[in-house]
């Protein structure tokens, strides 16, 4: 399959999660330039473009994909805080750290994120205001289908389940 993401900037974030949706309303304001595209890690989409590069259901985090590459954890984080510019991408001060310790930190926060902010019962769907920059309307995931939907509600209540 065609790859007609290959130029873009993804941020996938899980879909149910309230910290990781604040981070999206974030930086949908503070990318001025429209340069990031957003999309859940529940989607056709992530499911795509992530399959060869990680297993899907093992992903606890913001996974960032540049132009054809992916990055992870606090990297994903580094990454897209450079298209924003500053004084977000001071942030990047914090690679003086070893990335073992950043992705421990970053991990607990992952880790605890539902119990400290909260889950919502339904995936993001985009509004008029982010309508082309979150890719998750049909067509814009590549080959929708009832198999992707089926695949992507089993997953999805299994994850539920470990979380809780």
């Amino acid at each position: 399959m065609q790859n007609s993401h290959i130029q873009d900037k993804i941020v996938f974030f899980d879909g149910y999660c309230i910290l990781c949706n604040r981070t999206v309303d974030f930086l949908i304001r503070r990318d001025r330039k429209k340069l990031l595209k957003f999309a859940p890690l529940q989607s056709a989409i992530a499911e795509h473009l992530i399959q060869d590069q990680h297993k899907m259901d093992d992903l606890d985090t913001v996974v960032f994909y540049d132009q054809g590459i992916i990055h992870f954890k606090s990297d994903a984080a580094f990454r897209i805080a450079d298209y924003l510019g500053f004084p977000y991408n001071a942030i990047k001060i914090a690679c003086l750290l070893p990335l073992p310790v950043r992705n421990a930190i970053y991990d607990i926060i992952a880790g605890k994120r539902y119990r400290w902010f909260g889950k919502r019962d339904s995936c993001r769907i985009p509004d008029e205001k982010t309508i082309g920059r979150i890719l998750s309307v049909p067509g814009e995931i590549p080959n929708p289908g009832e198999d992707d939907v089926i695949k992507n509600s089993h997953r999805d209540s299994g994850k539920a389940e470990k979380d809780q």
